[in-house]
């Protein structure tokens, strides 16, 4: 590809390359005519294919087959999570269970979620406010980090769902989600955990019974698979009704014929990046530290919004004062450079970045942000390479 002989690319955590592998893994069953959900022998065929699928995202999961829904990607899998388990709650009798009535939509239920979720998680637990629950959004500590004490604060006697993301997608920090699965339980059982996964499968293994989740959210393109396609984990526990109606493929839970080839490929990048997750976690992280040490001596302001110790290691998000990120983000794109700053639009045209504006600090903190995220090809000629020419950007800039 253009890109990967001529420029460098560090927004990984944004979307990866498809391997070659998992675009070998689509091609060889691109050509299955049949619809999975037929009876004649290419639907039979192309059911085999989607099954066996299927059992190998369980198998990185160490999940039952059955406990894996296929999605088109990973905002559809945070939307069932959150929205699915709403409108079963809405209008089921599980709604008696909890106060003993009925509620008009979701008055009377209270659900809680990270402040520092990705816009897909926030925005499902916006629509939940629209229909009546009562949400409540939790911060973590400075370095972005949640304690367990924080989370069983928030719960209260109505509180059916809780959702944290497992690493954050803007700072890396990765979250206790075992330690707080387990004490959530032992106050209330009947609460629904769900967990954004995002990339974290990449350099932590995902097994959901270990991790204590009812509900956690995948998606290929974070994974080094193919784009369009995601999957959740659904928990046997766990009750959803869908947000997609029609044929009722995915158990009921997802309706729309599948796409085979698409979660084949998502599999088998599942498959390899499982295996190399260790290797790969030690790569990066030797290779983040040295990039880190070579911005600080560069750049002497510079902050660092990720937690060294505690973060995924590809992630290095880092502000500094006096600039404007999206300027510099183009001034690196222009010389072949590729980052994200991750800022967001407020109301009156203020920008900042509103998981680092929660780790507290002067306004321009969360304001000039720009994250690293380093990949499979990403090099230690790269980084060096990026490190000078931000420097030399900066000093123009000044």
């Amino acid at each position: 590809m253009w890109w990967e002989t001529k420029r460098i690319y560090l927004d990984y955590a944004s979307s990866t390359l498809p391997l070659k592998e998992a675009i070998s893994a689509m091609r060889e069953v691109e050509g299955l005519i049949g619809n999975s959900g037929g009876i004649h022998t290419e639907a039979v065929k192309a059911k085999e294919v989607l099954e066996d699928a299927r059992d190998k995202v369980a198998l990185e999961l160490g999940a039952k087959s059955r406990e894996v829904v296929f999605t088109s990607g990973l905002t559809e899998a945070i939307n069932l999570a959150v929205l699915g388990f709403a409108r079963h709650l809405a209008k089921s009798d599980l709604a008696k269970a909890w106060l003993s009535r009925t509620w008009p939509n979701l008055m009377e239920t209270h659900w809680i979620v990270s402040s520092i979720e990705h816009s897909a998680v926030l925005e499902s637990f916006a629509e939940i406010e629209r229909l009546g629950g009562t949400v409540t959004h939790i911060d973590p500590d400075e370095r972005g980090i949640f304690s367990v004490e924080t989370v069983l604060r928030a719960i209260r006697p109505e509180t059916v769902f809780i959702s944290i993301g497992w690493a954050n997608n803007e700072i890396g920090v990765v979250q206790p989600i075992r330690d707080i699965s387990r004490a959530v339980k032992e106050k209330n059982p009947k609460i629904v955990f769900h967990s954004d996964a995002g990339q974290a499968p990449l350099y932590l293994s995902p097994q959901v019974h270990t991790l204590g989740v009812d509900l956690m959210s995948f998606g290929s393109n974070k994974l080094y698979g193919p784009h369009g396609v995601g999957a959740l984990y659904v928990g046997t526990n766990v009750e959803l009704a869908p947000i997609i109606l029609g044929g009722g493929q995915e158990r009921g839970l997802r309706s729309g014929t599948e796409n085979v080839a698409l979660a084949a490929g998502f599999a088998k990048a599942f498959e390899i990046v499982g295996r190399e997750r260790k290797e790969e976690s030690v790569r990066l992280e030797g290779l983040r530290g040295e990039f880190a040490r070579e911005l600080a001596a560069l750049v002497p302001a510079v902050i660092f919004n990720t937690d060294l110790k505690r973060s995924l290691p590809h992630i290095l998000n880092i502000s500094i004062p006096g600039i404007q990120s999206e300027y510099i983000a183009l001034s690196l794109d222009r010389h072949g450079i590729a980052v994200s700053t991750k800022s967001a639009c407020a109301e009156g045209g203020a920008k900042q970045s509103h998981v680092v504006a929660v780790l507290g600090g002067e306004p321009w903190r969360a304001e000039n942000t720009l994250r690293f995220s380093l990949g499979r090809d990403t090099t230690e000629k790269e980084l060096s390479k990026t490190a000078s020419i931000l420097a030399k950007i900066l000093m123009r800039s000044v």
